[in-house]
């Protein structure tokens, strides 16, 4: 058996990310769903779940005997001080799975305000940087292939969710809350996580 290389130490941060990550999800979501939440999307959530699984336990059989290489390790490094703003900017509405609350509204403050979804910027740029650390190009370019289809689902069931929002009846304010992953996570860190996203009408930043 190969001996276990500074690899395994970055996909070690990564696993218990991804589990702390899910777990704090879970908390919200309970939460969102008290407060009269309603998810969107629910039939694509195992398919997120199994590529960032994938994504995950096919680094560990392959990469776990890696050296790291330092340019793209500094290039996750900054990707997880981006993770960190999203997560401090939610609070208790990030989660996995998209959930919507009538009537409540949208987050508007940290990356918000520069990116419609700035969790699955990181998401996908984790999905290439933590193989192309580990010296797995090929393996890099197929799963950030993967994630975008995948990612595009995740997207229009969102868009959905605030158009659906949209057509509650006038005693409610038009906008909602999507709560909002990453994914992130062995489930969406891929994931991604859900997050807001802007109302129809409101100018979209690029």
């Amino acid at each position: 058996m190969s001996a276990f290389g500074f690899g395994a130490i970055l996909l070690m941060f990564v696993t218990v990310q991804r589990l702390a990550e899910l777990w704090w999800a879970k908390q919200n979501e309970a939460r969102l769903f008290a407060a009269g939440g309603i998810e969107y999307g629910a039939a694509h959530f195992p398919l997120l779940v199994a590529l960032q699984s994938t994504w995950l336990v096919g680094m560990w059989l392959f990469a776990h005997d890696h050296s790291i290489v330092p340019a793209f390790l500094g290039l996750f490094i900054a990707l997880q001080v981006a993770r960190c703003w999203v997560l401090a900017t939610l609070g208790r509405r990030w989660t996995v799975r998209v959930v919507v609350i009538p009537g409540e509204q949208l987050v508007r403050r940290g990356p918000y305000r520069f990116m419609r979804h700035p969790n699955y910027a990181v998401v996908a740029g984790e999905v290439a940087v933590v193989p192309l650390a580990l010296a797995l190009p090929v393996y890099a370019l197929v799963f950030t292939m993967l994630n975008a289809a995948v990612l595009a689902i995740r997207v229009a069931a969102e868009n959905a969710a605030l158009a659906a929002a949209n057509r509650l009846p006038s005693d409610r304010t038009a906008s909602s809350l999507l709560a909002g992953n990453v994914p992130s996570a062995i489930a969406g860190s891929a994931a991604a996580g859900t997050e807001p996203g802007p109302p129809q009408g409101r100018r979209q930043c690029p």
